[in-house]
């Protein structure tokens, strides 16, 4: 994969003549305009897009056409003989890059399947309607099927989550089990339900609901306008970085918040990426029965509830709990997450 000079170039120009918006009075008003204007000067001044794209190439990848969508992934293979296949899914507002840092403490006992998602970086973008989370968890089944692999491993963040909870629904006949950094189990508004929660519990409903409240516009945008937002996004770069940005908190790097939006600006997928991640989407009415593993990270913005998640996932058979990281686990604490989907796997499928 190389980018031609050209798009760099107009990247370039088009983030030097940034029109920015005045700061609003007040604060907690959305991404403030000093940090957004830091950044878009790194941007255009020092960031290396060449630096991020060798660390990309680093590793092997390929498309391949499924479902009359070119697939991209990065396909790692151990060099352990016995090496389990596993497949592990980036969320939004990220790409295959989230998955870096753990490729090295993973690849020595798995073999690591890293595609981007339809409408998301690398892959083709949909030509027709239909690409939800169910369709694309069927493309990750055939994956896999294409690659030899009779049994695999399922991890996903965020979207990624969601797809993974998916997968393992539609494909419990090869999946040996799916761990995810999130269970997206809301309270059903029954009062008996949160009656019957614990304090940790309470407290977790109480952070989801603030982080709604307060910055869960996104998630309404996307889920119903996603060609609107497109419109805007498509035309600045600037304006990508902001919509990006307020996913992003102070713990990941400079580089990797940039290296997302450039290849979401690259490929012009901010509108697909709404369109596959949020659009369409339903809650199957029924519980999950596949082996399932979570791994909660303290400062996660989209809280995992425990006693919600198994309500609707009746074999959660491994629940850990970490003091710190976050929503991006895989760049906030990568050796973490990595030994965390070692030990689920290692119970699922012998020692790894």
């Amino acid at each position: 994969m190389e980018i031609p000079q050209a798009c760099l170039d107009d990247l370039a120009d088009r983030l030097a003549r940034t029109r920015f918006t005045r700061p609003l009075p007040g604060k907690d008003h959305g991404v403030p305009a000093d940090r957004l204007r830091r950044l878009v000067a790194y941007w255009r001044e020092e960031y290396d897009w060449r630096a991020w794209e060798a660390r990309i190439n680093a590793h092997p990848q390929f498309t391949t056409e499924i479902d009359g969508l070119d697939v991209h992934f990065l396909h790692i293979r151990s060099a352990r003989p016995d090496a389990f296949p596993l497949i592990l899914t980036h969320g939004w507002p990220m790409s295959v890059v989230e998955y870096l840092p753990v490729i090295a403490p993973l690849s020595d006992a798995f073999d690591l399947v890293i595609p981007s998602i339809p409408g998301f970086g690398f892959s083709g973008t949909p030509r027709e309607p239909g690409w939800n989370r169910r369709r694309i968890a069927r493309a990750w089944a055939e994956l896999m099927r294409r690659l030899g692999y009779e049994r695999y491993g399922v991890h996903g963040n965020d979207v990624g989550s969601l797809i993974s909870v998916e997968l393992g629904r539609l494909d419990p006949e090869h999946v040996a089990g799916v761990h995810v950094t999130q269970i997206f189990s809301l309270p059903s508004g029954d009062r008996a339900e949160l009656a019957a929660l614990g304090e940790d519990d309470l407290a977790r409903v109480r952070s989801l609901e603030r982080f709604m409240a307060e910055r869960g516009a996104y998630l309404r945008l996307q889920s119903t306008q996603p060609q609107t937002l497109a419109h805007a996004l498509a035309d600045s770069p600037a304006g990508q970085l902001a919509w990006n940005l307020q996913l992003f908190g102070d713990s990941v790097s400079d580089d990797y918040i940039l290296t997302n939006a450039t290849i979401y600006w690259l490929t012009d997928t901010s509108g697909t990426a709404a369109l596959t991640g949020y659009y369409g989407n339903e809650q199957p009415a029924e519980p999950t029965s596949f082996p399932l593993g979570v791994a909660h990270f303290a400062d996660d913005f989209f809280p995992s509830i425990q006693a919600l998640a198994e309500r609707d996932h009746k074999a959660i058979v491994h629940w850990s709990e970490f003091d710190r990281g976050g929503h991006h686990a895989a760049q906030e604490a990568p050796q973490l997450l990595a030994d965390d989907i070692r030990a689920f796997f290692a119970a699922a499928e012998g020692s790894r």
